[in-house]
């Protein structure tokens, strides 16, 4: 029997993205958000929620762009730590060692050691509560060749990128390879 958990944001797992903007004085900031996905194939766009209380909200609203930074597994801790301190108060690039990369499409920065990254630009906010939602158009997707398979996809386990667990509040690795999607479920 199942057992209720009420109305909770309790949708298992949610990506851990590292979303880059510039701040008003132009300084590279980043900040870990688990509330994003895809939200439409054409235009190819991705959504990240943001609280307006965020140092990157008001960054994200004055310059209209932002990008999502994929961190791998071997950079949790770095990652978490863009999470936790705030672009207001420290330079989370330095503090972390980690170097960001001006984007030559949109007006904000992605993360270099990380290695997908996907360029937007905003075309849709919608305030829905305690969180602003950013629709951002992507523009373009950035892969480290070393996670592409041989046909020149993205392989998530070459990728190794974290997922987050808001119930748990912990993080996660991805699994093993269950099978081709739209193909294991054929014969039934």
């Amino acid at each position: 029997m199942k057992k209720s958990l009420g109305a909770a944001t309790l949708a298992e797992p949610t990506p851990l993205w590292c979303v880059g903007s510039y701040d008003e004085a132009g300084k590279p900031n980043v900040m870990a958000a688990a509330w994003g996905g895809i939200c439409c194939s054409k235009p190819p766009c991705v959504t990240v929620s943001l609280q307006k209380i965020r140092h990157s909200y008001q960054s994200i609203m004055k310059r209209m762009a932002y990008t999502v930074s994929v961190p791998p597994a071997k950079l949790a801790k770095e990652a978490d730590y863009f999470g936790i301190a705030s672009g207001k108060d420290v330079d989370k690039f330095a503090r972390t060692g980690l170097t960001p990369v001006r984007s030559e499409l949109v007006d904000a920065p992605y993360v270099k050691e990380f290695p997908l990254i996907i360029e937007c630009k905003v075309i849709h906010v919608y305030d829905i509560g305690l969180h602003t939602l950013f629709i951002g158009e992507i523009l373009d997707v950035k892969a480290d060749e070393e996670i592409l398979d041989g046909k020149g996809k993205i392989d998530a386990a070459k990728l190794k990128p974290l997922i987050f667990s808001p119930g748990a509040r912990v993080y996660h690795g991805i699994g093993e390879n269950l099978g081709p999607a739209f193909q294991i479920g054929k014969d039934l």
